[in-house]
Formats: structure tokens, sequence, C-alpha cells
């Protein structure tokens, strides 16, 4: 998926609507800001709930890696 957006006066820019809806971003969500060489890498920035810890538990594993991969969307949250 590929979108466009323009960064305007203040340099304040508007994540679009279809991309905010396929990774259920909300008003008041974080995002983090990456840079991967030339290219810039936006993601969400979750905060950590009872459902997550619960998550972490059943997956086993390292739980700083497991964090994160939630916190990312890359980890089920079951």
């Amino acid at each position: 998926m590929s979108s466009k957006s323009k960064i305007s006066k203040g340099f304040l820019t508007v994540v679009p609507k279809e991309i905010r809806r396929k990774v259920g971003l909300k008003e008041g969500d974080a995002i983090e800001w990456n840079i991967n060489g030339e290219s810039i890498i936006v993601l969400p920035h979750r905060k950590v709930c009872i459902d997550d810890i619960v998550a972490i538990a059943s997956h086993g594993g390292d739980a700083v890696v497991s964090k994160k991969g939630i916190q990312v969307g890359k980890l089920d949250r079951r």
C-alpha cells in the first residue's frame, strides 16, 4: 500500500485515512519515526496493556523481543 501526504507549514503532516484504518491508528496514538538508509519508516507505537502481557507469557521466549513485536504489530495480542 502506498499513499502520499504533504508537509505543511510547521512541518505537520497527515497520516492518510487508508493507512490509519489498515493499522488501526486513532487520535492520540503515537507513531515512531525511523531512518533506514534513504527511507523513512513510520511505525505505530502502542502502549502495553494486560492483553500484551498475557500474549508475551503465552508465546514464551524473550519478553523484551515479544513486547517490541507487539508494539509494532508483528505479534498477535492473543
